[in-house]
């Protein structure tokens, strides 16, 4: 069997060692005080002293830690569809990609509750850097799609990373989430790459790469915040790519918009599970007898269609909406007191009197409207 190594997450056996060498990291004890306010520090060693696999980790500790944010930051998650899969079921699930950590822990913290198996879930090798957050994502079955690579080196870390999400899903009966596209949606505008897909296939072997697809179990998601907590973090990139010029990250980008992305008020929550694909969806791409490339357009046009379809807008959206085109189109979908603090939330975010800047804002939150309306189902 290929060895996977270099970009798997911890065996069982390894959990407990990885947290007794983190356990007195300052941010690894910062995330046990914030989730465990109320206990001694030889109470939360305790706990962590009967973590003996990622189950027990994610159960007594990352699971309260979701809840804890939660709690502080939002008004409430809601799901939707989960109810439909099940239980000792496998799935491949892709969405759309808003936030580095919270996607991924809050997908995880549902399917908890729902008594669904768990993902392993990709990360970028570039987002885990430093040591703890190395451990940190390996303890909470992450594996590392590698970044920054020669063509040559990302052809060969492409098989090996598709060889391992067919090994997890078929070997170890484990659910995989993936992003819809390699980094996150900085503009609300969601779209599947169909890089990704190609990724994926590449571990088919021989046979068709739609029959493929009907084996993985591909389950659209839809991930739905009423307020991105990192919207005015994302503006520089948004507006250096509208202005075709090119933007350089800063040091400590990644990790300032994790820790805002935690700890930022993100209103309401949503994540809804589309219907699974299966070979009805993929028959008609099939009978058209189109290339490769043009089967992964039609496949990632599917699930774009999936999670548009499945997406929770909010009346931030809806305003959003109406102010970029000048409309009252949606105004039964929101209050004047809901307009009145969206219109406050763009003057404390964006410089106003700059067209560009205010209508990229406009744009991140209005974007899922006009992708929503694209369907023509309404």
């Amino acid at each position: 069997m290929q060895n996977f190594d270099d970009i798997r997450f911890y065996k069982d056996e390894e959990v407990n060692d990885a947290l007794r060498e983190y356990v007195k990291h300052p941010m690894v004890k910062a995330l046990l005080q914030f989730t465990f306010p109320e206990m001694k520090s030889s109470d939360i060693q305790a706990i962590l002293g009967e973590c003996h696999s990622i189950a027990d980790f994610q159960s007594k500790v990352i699971y309260l830690s979701v809840e804890k944010v939660l709690e502080k930051t939002s008004e409430g998650l809601s799901d939707n569809g989960f109810e439909e899969l099940d239980s000792k079921e496998s799935y491949f699930y892709i969405s759309n990609h808003r936030d580095i950590i919270l996607d991924t822990s809050l997908i995880n913290y549902t399917l908890h509750d729902h008594d669904l198996i768990m993902t392993a879930s990709a990360i970028g090798d570039n987002l885990v850097q430093k040591p703890f957050l190395m451990a940190l994502s390996k303890l909470n079955r992450n594996f590392l799609v590698q970044r920054n690579q020669s063509p040559r080196e990302m052809l060969k870390s492409s098989m090996k990373l598709s060889e391992y999400i067919k090994h997890l899903l078929f070997n170890e009966d484990r659910s995989v989430w993936m992003a819809q596209r390699e980094g996150r949606t900085k503009d609300g505008n969601d779209f599947t790459q169909q890089g990704v897909l190609k990724m994926v296939g590449m571990a088919k072997g021989n046979i068709d790469i739609l029959d493929y697809f009907t084996n993985l179990k591909i389950v659209p998601v839809a991930m739905s915040y009423e307020f991105d907590p990192t919207d005015m973090l994302k503006m520089p990139e948004v507006l250096a790519k509208r202005m075709k010029e090119e933007y350089k990250k800063s040091a400590n980008e990644d990790f300032n918009s994790i820790m805002q992305g935690a700890m930022g008020q993100k209103g309401r929550i949503q994540i809804s599970a589309g219907k699974m694909l299966t070979k009805e969806d993929f028959d008609p791409i099939r009978e058209k007898e189109l290339s490769i490339n043009d089967q992964l357009k039609e496949v990632s046009i599917l699930i774009d269609n999936a999670i548009y379809r499945n997406y929770k807008l909010w009346p931030a959206n809806y305003i959003a909406y109406d102010l970029l085109k000048n409309e009252n189109r949606f105004e039964d979908k929101y209050t004047e007191k809901e307009k009145r603090q969206f219109d406050r939330r763009i003057t404390r975010r964006v410089d106003v009197k700059n067209p560009l800047a205010l209508n990229s804002y406009l744009l991140m939150y209005a974007n899922p409207v006009i992708n929503k309306m694209s369907l023509n189902e309404e």
